[in-house]
């Protein structure tokens, strides 16, 4: 009788083709600050390298412990304060600012994961390359860039039932800006300016498998 039982669910496990996996959580951005910054805009940057992160991906299970599919995730961090700065009369000039932050991923993925085994014990790693998107807006100035970027995810889930996983994952993200549009015009930027999107991020995913 537990063989059968045990042989029911690994054929239950085979036979699901389609996984989403959303997560959400938080993240780190891990590109360093400029040290010609004063410690006032230190402060305010400060607030722009941590912040929510979202990523939902979609999978089709091919035969073993592969799966192909795409991912998207969204990064959002904001800061507000006093920043002062000097005219060019010399005055130094201050006032309340705000900004807001936007990094997105869009790419292929592949998949690994032993989603097909009879255990409640479910661990899978994902790998994806895309675009990478950068928005950032402060007052009336609008900046945006894209390029290259990637995606590492490795996680733990907990099989509440055969069609739902639970559990933490760690993600790793990469990319870079050489250049950005400020309110439409491009500025390129020298290689101890480039704009690092790289960050980390510890989220709560969840696996729904049908």
């Amino acid at each position: 009788m537990l063989l059968g039982a045990f042989s029911v669910s690994a054929i239950s496990f085979a036979q699901q083709k389609f996984s989403i996996l959303p997560s959400v959580g938080y993240a780190w951005r891990t590109a360093g600050t400029s040290k010609l910054l004063t410690a006032e805009e230190k402060e305010y940057v400060k607030g722009l390298k941590n912040g929510v992160n979202f990523d939902i991906s979609a999978y089709y299970h091919l035969k073993g412990d592969i799966a192909l599919g795409l991912k998207f995730s969204n990064y959002s961090a904001s800061s507000s304060g006093r920043i002062s700065i000097i005219d060019n009369n010399g005055n130094v000039v201050s006032g309340m600012v705000s900004t807001k932050d936007n990094i997105t991923f869009f790419g292929p993925s592949v998949m690994y994961s032993n989603f097909k085994e009879a255990t409640k014990h479910k661990v899978f790693m994902d790998m994806a390359l895309g675009v990478i998107s950068y928005t950032t807006k402060t007052g009336n100035v609008k900046g945006t860039g894209s390029n290259l970027g990637a995606e590492l995810n490795f996680a733990y889930q907990y099989a509440i039932t055969n069609n739902i996983m639970i559990g933490p994952k760690f993600g790793l993200t990469g990319g870079t800006l050489n250049k950005m549009k400020f309110n439409g015009v491009t500025y390129e930027f020298g290689d101890d300016q480039k704009e690092g999107l790289s960050r980390v991020s510890l989220s709560a995913a969840a696996t729904f498998r049908f």
